[in-house]
């Protein structure tokens, strides 16, 4: 492997537990090349250190561990010598070199009924990417099984806010902790070509461009799509859909809006919406007008998916009923935030004009200062609900995970 291929924080990585360290942890911007980085690393020290024995990859989800860090690190690892075979169901790998094999367990860590996935093993090592998206009990859970002699912690993550326990317990007392911290700029990624670092400055803005772009732990505060200019929306495309899709925050004493999208090449466009405001109407609507007023909204266009908050059982029962393909939303809300607003960012969704509810929630939708986690406002979030769940439901193509670079030989 060639090691002019890796920057000198990277290449810190391949050695740093010969150094007295218990865990290292790797913060920074997106696209650093962190992960990739570490995933190598970590799968060599496994190798070379330890035989027989079973490591921990974890993510915040299983398929953030195969998109992080399987896809892009086995392919490196074949090609020095490694076999790797992967048992999907079990979300198990299996890694080979000569005689010696080490077994490898995936972990999803989003929610706190995670840890109880992970009790019982034993482990010598685990990489936990995405930490910061990863509940306190989890992360502790997977350091807790670490009791093999010479195991190591592998953390890596985005900045989040700085009241984050994971900045407070780990960052700000890395030395008490005996871990070696590293932080990660783009400049530290050399397979990074300052166009495609350019472009991702472009992408974040606000409280995103410092956390992703600079690598900063700050509060979220203020709008939370401070960038969205609401006198430059465009008139809807008067053809040329290729698809039709509708998301749906349901209410019956709060607001329901839909809102209905038409994909034109790579670009979503939110091209007309529902609002019903039952407390200022006067009046609920039963599930079954609900099911007629998204009819209407659909204007007889074939709907290739209805995606509707997942809380809305009834509702979801009556689309169904009715004949509608639908899809309960994804309800990650720091993540689908985050997605959003790139979504918007790089023009892969497109608001139009007279979506006025959606407007009118742009110019409100706020942080919540007093929480001292990122948190938004349970206000004015209906409209910008229905679009959450809508960027949710859209492969991750177009932004972080979709992009590709060039990486230097091996």
């Amino acid at each position: 492997m060639n090691k002019d291929a890796f920057s000198p924080k990277q290449r810190r990585l391949f050695q740093w537990w010969r150094e007295g360290y218990d865990a290292v942890i790797c913060d920074g911007a997106v696209r650093s090349g962190k992960t990739f980085a570490m995933g190598i690393a970590f799968f060599l020290w496994a190798m070379s250190c330890h035989r027989d024995r079973q490591f921990g990859l974890c993510a915040a989800t299983l398929n953030g561990v195969r998109r992080n860090l399987l896809t892009p690190v086995l392919p490196v690892l074949r090609a020095l010598g490694f076999q790797a075979e992967e048992k999907v169901s079990r979300n198990v790998l299996t890694l080979r070199l000569g005689r010696r094999e080490n077994t490898f367990y995936l972990y999803g860590g989003r929610n706190e009924g995670s840890p109880a996935l992970i009790q019982g093993v034993t482990l010598a090592g685990v990489l936990l990417d995405e930490v910061a998206l990863m509940p306190r009990s989890f992360v502790e859970q997977a350091m807790a099984r670490c009791s093999v002699e010479g195991s190591r912690v592998w953390f890596s993550c985005n900045p989040a806010g700085p009241e984050h326990w994971f900045y407070k317990e780990w960052i700000c007392r890395a030395g008490e902790k005996r871990a070696l911290y590293l932080h990660f700029t783009m400049e530290d990624n050399p397979s990074l070509s300052p166009r495609v670092r350019r472009k991702y400055e472009r992408m974040f803005q606000g409280v995103f461009y410092r956390r992703y772009v600079l690598g900063e732990w700050v509060a979220a505060e203020g709008l939370v799509y401070d960038f969205f200019d609401a006198a430059a929306l465009p008139l809807a495309p008067a053809d040329g859909y290729e698809a039709w899709r509708i998301s749906c925050d349901y209410g019956t004493r709060n607001p329901a809006s839909f809102g209905l999208w038409g994909r034109i090449g790579q670009s979503w466009y939110r091209v007309a919406e529902y609002y019903y405001d039952a407390r200022q109407e006067g009046r609920q609507k039963t599930d079954s007008e609900y099911v007629a007023d998204l009819a209407r909204l659909a204007g007889g266009r074939e709907i290739e998916r209805v995606i509707v908050d997942p809380s809305a059982a009834s509702f979801i029962a009556a689309l169904r009923q009715a004949g509608w393909r639908v899809e309960a939303a994804d309800n990650r809300v720091l993540e689908g935030v985050r997605r959003t607003a790139q979504a918007l960012r790089s023009g892969r969704v497109v608001i139009c004009q007279g979506c006025d509810a959606a407007v009118r929630e742009f110019s409100l939708y706020s942080w919540d200062t007093r929480a001292g986690e990122d948190r938004v406002k349970k206000e004015h979030d209906h409209a910008m609900d229905d679009i959450r769940y809508f960027v949710m439901s859209l492969e991750e193509g177009g932004g972080i995970a979709a992009t590709t670079v060039t990486r230097k030989s091996f």
